[in-house]
């Protein structure tokens, strides 16, 4: 079963796109031309966003440089122990909906420094796959396609990405009870 399902990963996406190619092919679509096109147009987009990357960029460095992140953290830690979190984990639950690099730099290091089969290991990975990145794509794609008013978006983004938080410890904490 195992090989199977490997054999299918492997191969799903070249077969999908030689489908969608002889596909458009079959229609008489332009395809090397349309692709040209399509790749122009990502080209303007990735340089359109970049003022709105540097300015996230530099905030979030800011944050973090400012010790804010640190302070926070210790204000919190009575609660999140009390309730049975580990407040190792704060870090990675306020940069996540900033940052996917940012997060992902910290689940390495929560994974490098715990193990990967221990409660922050298994909390962490669980917590990168549960949320978003709802602030960066608020601020980068919204920004791009000037999108002005966000107010609704940000509040069920983030609201979303405080439900899989909750859930992701919930869950972590009943299936990996020790």
């Amino acid at each position: 079963m195992s090989a199977s399902i490997t054999t299918v990963s492997i191969w799903f996406i070249p077969v999908l796109i030689a489908f969608i190619l002889m596909y458009a092919t079959y229609k008489q679509v332009p395809t090397y031309e349309t692709f040209v096109e399509g790749a122009k147009e990502g080209f303007d987009l990735a340089i359109s966003i970049i003022p709105y990357l540097v300015g996230m960029l530099v905030a979030i460095s800011v944050f973090r440089a400012s010790g804010a992140m640190e302070a926070l953290i210790e204000a919190v830690k009575p609660f999140l122990q009390a309730v049975g979190v580990p407040p190792e984990i704060v870090p990675l639950a306020m940069i996540r909906p900033i940052s996917g690099t940012g997060a992902l730099g910290m689940t390495t290091d929560l994974i490098a420094t715990y193990g990967p089969d221990s409660f922050i290991g298994r909390l962490a990975s669980t917590m990168q796959g549960s949320t978003d990145t709802t602030l960066y794509v608020l601020t980068v794609y919204f920004g791009a396609v000037g999108i002005k008013k966000m107010g609704d978006a940000l509040k069920v983004g983030l609201l979303a990405d405080i439900v899989g938080i909750i859930a992701s410890i919930l869950i972590v904490s009943y299936v990996f009870a020790y």
